[in-house]
């Protein structure tokens, strides 16, 4: 058996609409020095080692095949298509699990945290192991990733719209996971989140190190 097949799925939300950023293109889209938004999320995912699948639209597939294989993108349709429920948060994280209905877990992930470090996604990958519900937490205060355990499948994958997970994290034991890790309640929403997240330490520790693993010109 694999290794990751033992381990829960990352599902990387990339599919909002971002209403509040006012900016030129997808807020996920944004750059963060040498990468987007949402290419520094993804990276810290492949750096903790963990398996993932990215739930997108078509204007951010090509951002997120950047870093991830297309096997790992879940394609939704465009908003008011014929037939289909409308999108929202609930949609994804279903479309999401869907694509992994096997996996032992999936780790719920916003795609505008790029923050998050990889230690924080393995240490809330082990603690599905205490309870059905796992979530990160900076100094008494819930944040992203939400692990949730496979027993939860058949709730997942009803959820629907702008649902999301707070019915299940209310219904079920949950473990929290304190962490020293900020980047866990730092999303984007608006310009001026760009900007602090821009200013981060985090993210120019992250920048000198794609430098360093680039070969040298001669």
């Amino acid at each position: 058996m694999s290794p990751t097949r033992s381990l829960p799925t990352v599902v990387v939300l990339a599919a909002g609409g971002g209403a509040r950023f006012e900016g030129a293109g997808p807020k996920l889209g944004q750059s963060l020095g040498p990468a987007s938004v949402l290419a520094h999320t993804l990276d810290a995912v492949v750096s903790a080692g963990l398996p993932l699948v990215v739930v997108t639209v078509a204007a951010l597939v090509e951002v997120a095949r950047g870093v991830v294989a297309s096997r790992d993108i879940v394609l939704l349709p465009p908003v008011g298509s014929a037939s289909r429920e409308p999108l929202g948060v609930g949609f994804s994280i279903a479309s999401g699990v869907s694509a992994r209905p096997h996996a032992p877990g999936w780790l719920i992930l916003p795609g505008d945290m790029p923050l998050v470090q990889p230690q924080t996604l393995r240490a809330v990958a082990r603690a599905l192991g205490q309870a059905p519900v796992a979530y990160a937490q900076y100094r008494g205060r819930q944040g992203f990733p939400v692990g949730l355990s496979a027993e939860l499948y058949s709730e997942l994958v009803q959820l629907s719209g702008e649902e999301g997970l707070r019915r299940l994290l209310v219904r079920y034991p949950s473990a929290a996971v304190e962490t020293d890790d900020a980047g866990v309640l730092q999303d984007i929403n608006t310009q001026a989140d760009l900007a602090q997240v821009r200013a981060s330490s985090t993210v120019l520790a992250w920048q000198q190190s794609v430098v360093a693993r680039q070969p040298n010109e001669a």
